[in-house]
């Protein structure tokens, strides 16, 4: 097997921000991996809130290189297994390497990866599209701009509910709002409530992700459903998020892809927690992994390549909300 890593710098339509950060462009790391005439495809992108970028990524990959290469015919569990100890600290890595082994894996075996998990697509659930924190006038641009029947627009800031009602005159969308930590227990508490009325679905980490306490009160008084993104990391973390969430929202970059995804996606199940998986500005590489997963899901956030001014791949495509399936095996990732 053939290791090739590639850096790109993934330019966005609009500056992006939320409570903690800004960004015009997106640095990502795609891997490939080539076997028998098949390529699979990975990506992972460079985040600053985990201390995570692109030349670290290259450089835990090339450390193990020839372990990556001198692997043959292990399933995905059985690789992910083998690769974990050596990226435990990495997971972005980890995760571009395993979305890559899952996509030629399946390749090689001539199926999609919804087939060759027997996931049966017809009632797949809808991306949201996500309205990132700007003047008001510019929100309300970004949503004229591509309309959608889900918005997820970011808060964090003194203004938020005024935002929403003013956003709220222009669409009759579903909002699902997504706080990024920015907010106190008593604000999560009584935002929900003026939210309620404008039409929110759902509210995605309000707190800090530490502030278990917090959580567990604003699990017992909010009027809105809470979905953990921050406090739930990798799979260790679901089984904490019970009883203090509604739901969890598993990124595949952060827990180490789509093998350990899969697994925190069955025990929130489990559970009774609402299920969904959310993107951190990929390109069609990483969304197309994401598509996959959906057949096991209530929500999706995975407008990552919607958010580019241009992608790098084919793959997936999405329009209205609607997820719509290439034609290639595996992922159906194809780089430009």
């Amino acid at each position: 097997m053939k290791l090739i890593l590639r850096e790109y710098h993934l330019k966005l339509k609009h500056t992006f921000t939320i409570s903690r950060e800004s960004i015009d462009i997106q640095p990502s790391l795609i891997v490939e991996l080539q076997s028998d005439g098949f390529s699979g495809f990975g990506e992972a992108t460079s985040n600053p809130y985990y201390h995570i970028t692109v030349p670290m990524m290259i450089s835990d990959l090339e450390k193990i290189r020839s372990i990556i290469e001198n692997t043959e015919n292990e399933t995905p569990e059985e690789f992910w297994s083998k690769m974990h100890p050596y990226l435990k600290d990495d997971m972005f890595a980890l995760c571009a390497l395993d979305l890559a082994y899952n996509d030629l894996y399946a390749r090689k075996k001539g199926k999609k990866l919804y087939e060759l998990w027997n996931y049966k697509t017809d009632h797949n659930p809808l991306t949201d599209y996500t309205i990132g924190i700007d003047s008001i006038e510019k929100m309300v641009f970004k949503m004229k701009e591509l309309p959608w029947p889900i918005y997820k627009i970011k808060l964090g800031t003194k203004e938020d509910i005024a935002i929403v009602k003013e956003l709220r005159k222009h669409t009759n969308a579903i909002f699902r709002i997504d706080a990024n930590c920015g907010w106190t227990v008593d604000e999560t508490i009584n935002n929900a409530v003026e939210l309620k009325k404008l039409g929110v679905e759902f509210l995605e980490q309000p707190m800090k992700a530490d502030n278990w306490e917090g959580h567990k009160e604003v699990f017992k008084h909010s009027v809105l459903p809470v979905i953990a993104d921050e406090s739930c990391i990798i799979e260790e973390d679901v089984a904490k998020c019970f009883n203090h969430f509604h739901g969890v929202n598993v990124k595949l970059v952060k827990c180490g892809g789509l093998t350990p995804g899969k697994r925190m996606i069955e025990e929130a199940k489990k559970l009774g927690l609402r299920t969904m998986v959310g993107c951190m500005t990929e390109s069609t590489v990483g969304i197309s992994a994401i598509a996959h997963l959906l057949p096991q899901l209530d929500y999706v956030d995975m407008d990552g390549a919607l958010l580019l001014s241009e992608d790098i791949a084919t793959g997936v495509t999405i329009e209205d909300g609607i997820i719509n399936y290439s034609n290639l095996n595996g992922t159906g990732v194809t780089l430009l």
